[in-house]
């Protein structure tokens, strides 16, 4: 199962992280722009070029600390088909060096369309009787709210090529229990009946750590939700956000972690990815700092739960 090809990495480099590649020009040093610009114009292409050095950096003196990246579709959206091209780009050169790559799209619609955004980021289109990848993540984060109709597409193309998904079931954001948290006809409450519905669609696809192809989001802001999910769905993995920028510690996300170690990847995106202007770096050390930030969190996370695995 392909999150069994992500827990092996956790594993082996005892990080049950993942760096966020959410990039803005703001975020990029100033010679990388500069270089860019220069080549390319003060352009869309000119951003594009800026994000996917950035990203270059982070990975390469990252890859062998964190198991996963997670590239946020909307970063290089805003960049036009140029940055859809970056997009693209990161994936493959994360991939190439061996890293797990959740592409956090969360997507959501209902049946050919949903199945067109499973081709899109996990599968393979037909072009005249021809096959050809187009994004190649590994892992797609969707929006699970509008039932079964919207993924069960996906899993049919998680079965044929490998890949996994994360499903939105306790986000992060402040106002979330504005509808998750609201208890249905069966005092159960949303987000807890969005985890459960986790758990089948992912029975037929677990894998040898015990963990389903279907994961779920679940937020680090709101620990008591966390451990909640953790007891109640023994098969989901989760994707937690919210740790450092949006507050979320090494004590809240623990919660959300067997007792192996194993069940949670935690991320981590402005914390690493500016730690360079957040700490006071030189511009051109952007990678070292992001490195020192991605292994302070590690070791904070460790700490914590102990040794993986």
């Amino acid at each position: 199962m392909s999150l069994d090809r992500m827990i092996d990495g956790v594993i082996t480099k005892q990080n049950p992280t993942v760096v966020g590649l959410d990039p803005k020009l703001e975020y990029i040093p100033d010679y990388i722009k500069q270089d860019c610009f220069t080549k390319y114009g003060k352009t869309l292409e000119g951003a594009a070029a800026a994000l996917f050095t950035f990203n270059k950096g982070l990975i390469d003196a990252l890859y062998t600390i964190v198991p996963a990246v997670k590239p946020q579709c909307a970063y290089y959206e805003m960049y036009g088909w140029q940055g859809m091209k970056a997009l693209h780009d990161t994936i493959a050169y994360a991939k190439q060096k061996g890293l797990f790559v959740i592409t956090d799209g969360k997507r959501n619609d209902i049946g050919t369309t949903m199945e067109a955004y499973a081709i899109a980021h996990l599968g393979q289109v037909e072009v005249e009787g021809e096959s050809y990848v187009s994004f190649d993540g590994d892992a797609l984060t969707v929006n699970g709210y509008l039932g079964s109709d919207g993924i069960l597409p996906l899993l049919n193309i998680c079965g044929q090529e490998d890949k996994g998904i994360f499903v939105l079931v306790k986000t992060s954001n402040p106002s979330s229990g504005e509808l998750q948290n609201i208890n249905l006809y069966n005092q159960k409450s949303v987000y807890l009946t969005m985890g459960q519905m986790c758990e089948i669609w992912g029975e037929r696809y677990i894998g040898k750590y015990g963990y389903s192809a279907v994961g779920a989001v679940v937020g680090a802001t709101y620990p008591k939700q966390l451990e909640e999910l953790r007891t109640t769905l023994p098969h989901t993995f989760f994707l937690v956000p919210g740790y450092g920028a949006q507050g979320g510690g090494a004590d809240d996300v623990a919660l959300g972690f067997d007792q192996r170690g194993l069940g949670a990847l935690i991320n981590s995106s402005r914390g690493i990815m500016c730690a360079w202007q957040k700490y006071g770096f030189a511009e051109r050390d952007y990678a070292k700092a992001a490195v020192e930030e991605a292994v302070r969190m590690r070791d904070e996370i460790i700490n914590r739960i102990g040794t993986i695995g």
